[in-house]
């Protein structure tokens, strides 16, 4: 995989963190239309790079979010890789938890969902020494203004109480890590994600100038590009922003009564008659979404199937429609996590591939760097 595989991004010039917000999310939509209508022609041209944090159970709003689309991606052919984010737990916080029963849980979670170990490479961030080794080479790309001015990071000097430890500013550099170290060169991102992906394609182009190349045909590093998520944002079931922390999501592993309460505690309005409102019923229409993402229904057809039913007929819906849709995946969640030997053997192969491809990566690195003595 290379980036001479993919035609040429007509957006690519410049330092891409010195481009404005709203021409890079522009460029970045075009780009990725013309992917999407490119991956049902050439599958094999792409290799995906997604994953997750293991800091507690996958929910709602990861499948509806990002599995879904991971599964699309596989079943068209896409070489896909997933990575459990094991080392990004700790950027931001003092412990690791739960983690090795949040790592397994997710496994579980992949492979019930249609995530498949003989067609995407499941592994762990702590497990492949060579990948987090292109850290430090990579450190030397970018400055400390430029990692400061990254969102995540933004966000966390803005608003956290504690200091910032040296992982959390890096975590860009770290990301950066986890795709070119595969080579990938498509990313599915949310647009808030877009800033991440252009320092990962900033690292990229600074190697290949300062650094040169294993192959002079070839940079070491492809151009990754992003593939804009068309899911749209599901609130958490009080309305607010969908986080494990505030207890207002529906996980995965749940069992069918467990959702029913949840879901019957989500906060509505006092209006009886149901309408797709997102804006002025932000609460109401957000039921409306999860149901139709259920169903595979329209949010606006599903509130007039309901009309004067009032909250409880739309959280009667909603948990029908959840639990009618979530059952095979629990069914086959139960089974894989009854199974924790076949979890353990699927983590331990796509960590043996990880290791060789980033041993692949870490020798071209050494070489166009003048280090393979």
């Amino acid at each position: 995989m290379t980036s001479g595989d993919l035609p040429t991004n007509p957006a690519e010039s410049g330092d891409g963190l010195a481009s404005s917000v709203d021409g890079s999310l522009r460029a970045s939509l075009k780009r990725s239309e013309q992917i999407e209508a490119d991956l049902e022609v050439h599958p094999e041209r792409y290799r995906m790079l997604t994953g997750d944090r293991p800091t507690g159970k996958l929910h709602l709003g990861h499948y509806f979010g990002s599995l879904v689309n991971r599964v699309r991606l596989q079943n068209l052919g896409l070489d896909s890789w997933v990575l459990i984010a094991d080392y990004q737990v700790i950027y931001d916080r003092d412990g690791v938890g739960d983690l090795k029963a949040n790592v397994y849980s997710a496994i579980a979670d992949y492979l019930a969902v249609g995530i498949d170990p003989a067609r995407s490479t499941i592994f762990a961030h702590s497990a492949v020494a060579p990948l987090n080794q292109l850290l430090l080479p990579f450190l030397s790309l970018v400055t400390d203004a430029e990692l400061r001015r990254n969102p995540t990071v933004k966000d966390e000097l803005a608003n956290s109480d504690r200091p910032m430890s040296g992982l959390m500013l890096t975590f860009p550099v770290h990301q950066a890590a986890d795709i070119l170290f595969c080579k990938a060169n498509i990313v599915p991102v949310g647009k808030d994600q877009l800033p991440h992906l252009e320092l990962t394609r900033l690292v990229a182009r600074r190697f290949d100038e300062r650094y040169g190349r294993a192959d002079e045909a070839v940079p070491v590093f492809p151009m990754a590009d992003a593939l804009l998520s068309p899911a749209p944002a599901i609130l958490g079931l009080d309305g607010a922003k969908m986080s494990k922390s505030r207890g207002n999501v529906i996980e995965l592993g749940m069992s069918a009564e467990q959702t029913a309460k949840l879901i019957k505690k989500a906060k509505t309005d006092s209006d009886r008659h149901i309408t797709f409102d997102p804006e002025n019923r932000p609460e109401v229409s957000n039921l409306l979404m999860l149901a139709a993402l259920a169903s595979g229904g329209d949010p606006v057809q599903i509130a007039e199937q309901i009309g004067d039913g009032g909250g409880g007929g739309l959280k009667k819906l909603v948990t029908e429609a959840v639990n009618e849709h979530l059952a095979p995946i629990r069914e086959r969640r139960a089974e894989l996590a009854a199974d924790p030997s076949y979890l353990e053997t699927v983590l331990r192969v796509g960590n043996a591939k990880a290791n060789e491809v980033a041993e692949r990566t870490l020798g071209e690195v050494r070489k166009a760097m003048q280090m393979d003595y």
